[in-house]
């Protein structure tokens, strides 16, 4: 099981109701939006990184990996 980490510019509950659909397709997530960098956690059997950050620059959000 895979734990990736994002920093992201998702700062709204209706932000991630957009996010929800696809974000479901790739595993167990989170996000903190109470921590500075607005946290996504996502739990996933493979490597996802391009996936998620294609996913949310796509729907006009920055997002970058941390490791």
């Amino acid at each position: 099981m895979n734990i990736s980490i994002y920093k992201t510019s998702v700062t709204r509950e209706s932000e991630i109701a957009v996010l929800t659909p696809f974000l479901n397709q790739l595993g167990e997530w989170n996000f903190d939006l109470d921590d500075c960098d607005k946290i996504l956690r996502i739990e996933s059997n493979s490597d996802i990184a391009n996936i998620v950050i294609h996913l949310l620059t796509n729907n006009g959000f920055i997002c970058k990996e941390l490791i």
